[in-house]
């Protein structure tokens, strides 16, 4: 009699590519070092006094670049959070009133924010099914929102996931190939169950002449079912932008994006996607509405049951009130807290590593879970991961003891990552977002108290995503808001701090 181990697939090598320069100064610490020591050294021709009155401001400048938190943010960082926070604030920037009693022209209830800009046309793909197109004047970007009901991970074979993850992986790195793709996101929501869907599908069929005894069966699981469930929905958006100096028309654009979805779609699928589906402009706006009413969910599914539809249309998505604090988003009906990734989990990890982070949570009125793609081309990969790979070569053979135990460590990983790169893969930077809602604000610390245990479990640290609550809670929404490409500086410049 002999047994074989079963061994189970696990996945990790999440890394940070390593920034330029000289420890935690990075790329224009590094200069300035070396420009104030050179300007230091030519004022030491002249006398002391005149090196120590270029070397003083030198050094103030440099040791806020050298400070830095858990998550790499330096100190000017952090001020220009603080900064901002308190402009917005005196400004009123942190209120928003929509409707026909607000000073807003037209008198229509649009998202605030991120979103306040955002126009919603829409079009037809290859198989007439209707979808919408956001679009972001701004930046002259265009996102699509594709729905999926994924299969579940339960009575599925670990071989059977195995094949999942590897061909999720495949789509992943086949986006760095989209043309104009400037980012994507994977969006999972979980609330409790209204019962609004099984009311019309159970009630509408019981019989007039039904024995009393099976009537109060069905009408009492009816009513005590949704008790004990949940909904869970998935979105996938995809936002892409024009190159520099390309003028097209949005009928274009819509042409080309109604082409490219049956084939998002077919990787969806073979990626236990499940039925995947194109989402309208209308849905859209529905789930946009909801996440800023949580208390409509019911009404936005009794509708779309007896009628097919709501009628909802983008301008009328926005909540009528909200109001953002430090430390939290009130709107309508519901108070949000949106947390964001910090640092992804260490070591190997299973498949089920997000398992509890992204199932509903008792005591949250909705939950969204939101990870965002940055594919990055070919060429630009080649090069990173060669980089990085010099990068770990030096540390581990400069270091001693401890430290270049740690730094072979990085070595081997770093020797990796350009191994698969070089083999075909993507390279893609993502991170995660989770914003949750509940009804009033003594109820935030509960859910506080949740996120940090389910955050545990999951291996991942994150943080609260303080004086930018409402910019978070708009980039966790099925929109298409890319975070870095929201920022006054340049993505490029700030890997440079």
């Amino acid at each position: 009699m002999s047994t074989e181990a079963v061994t189970h697939p696990t996945y990790g090598n999440w890394r940070r590519p390593r920034r330029p320069g000289l420890g935690p100064l990075g790329l224009v610490g590094t200069f300035g070092v070396f420009g104030g020591l050179v300007v230091t050294l030519l004022a030491s021709l002249i006398s002391l006094y005149a090196a120590l009155v270029v070397l003083v401001p030198v050094v103030l400048f440099l040791t806020p670049l050298a400070l830095r938190t858990q998550d790499g943010r330096n100190v000017y960082q952090l001020l220009a959070l603080r900064i901002g926070w308190r402009s917005r604030k005196a400004k009123g920037a942190h209120l928003y009133v929509s409707g026909p009693l607000s000073a807003r022209p037209g008198g229509r209830f649009r998202p605030p924010g991120l979103l306040n800009k955002v126009t919603a046309i829409e079009g037809r793909d290859a198989y007439d099914r209707p979808f919408g197109v956001l679009h972001h004047p701004a930046r002259n970007l265009y996102t699509i929102v594709l729905g999926c009901d994924p299969d579940g991970g339960s009575l599925v074979d670990p071989d059977q996931v195995d094949v999942w993850v590897a061909l999720w992986g495949e789509w992943l790195a086949r986006l760095s190939h989209e043309p104009g793709l400037r980012g994507a996101s994977l969006i999972v929501e979980t609330a409790p169950d209204p019962g609004t869907t099984l009311a019309h599908e159970v009630l509408p069929r019981i019989r007039p002449d039904a024995p009393p005894a099976a009537r109060a069966v069905m009408e009492e699981v009816v009513e005590r079912y949704p008790t004990a469930s949940s909904e869970m929905h998935t979105y996938v958006t995809l936002t892409y932008g024009m190159p520099a100096g390309q003028k097209r028309s949005k009928e274009d654009v819509i042409t080309d994006l109604a082409i490219r979805i049956p084939g998002l779609l077919s990787g969806l699928v073979a990626a236990g996607g499940g039925a995947a589906y194109p989402l309208s402009a209308e849905r859209i706006a529905e789930v946009v509405r909801v996440a800023y009413d949580p208390a409509v969910a019911a009404d936005v599914l009794d509708a779309r049951a007896q009628y097919g539809g709501t009628g909802l249309e983008w301008e009328d998505a926005g909540p009528a009130a909200a109001v953002e604090t430090v430390g939290s988003y009130q709107h309508d009906s519901g108070v949000s807290r949106t947390w964001l990734l910090t640092l992804a989990p260490r070591g190997t990890v299973r498949s089920s590593v997000l398992r509890g982070l992204l199932e509903a949570s008792p005591g949250t009125r909705r939950k969204r879970v939101a990870l965002v793609y940055r594919p990055i081309d070919p060429a630009t990969s080649a090069r990173i991961v060669e980089a990085d790979r010099r990068a770990a070569q030096f540390m581990a053979t400069s270091g001693r003891g401890m430290v270049q135990a740690r730094a072979a460590s990085e070595m081997r990983a770093a020797e990796q990552t350009a191994a698969e790169e070089a083999s075909g893969a993507g390279l893609v930077e993502f991170s995660l977002m989770l914003t949750v809602t509940v009804d009033d604000m003594d109820q935030l610390a509960d859910a506080t108290v949740a996120v940090r245990n389910l955050t545990a479990a999951s291996r991942v640290l994150m943080r609260p995503a303080d004086r930018m609550q409402a910019a978070a809670f708009a980039c966790t929404l099925p929109a298409g808001i890319l975070p870095w490409e929201q920022t006054l500086i340049p993505h490029e410049l700030q890997e440079a701090l």
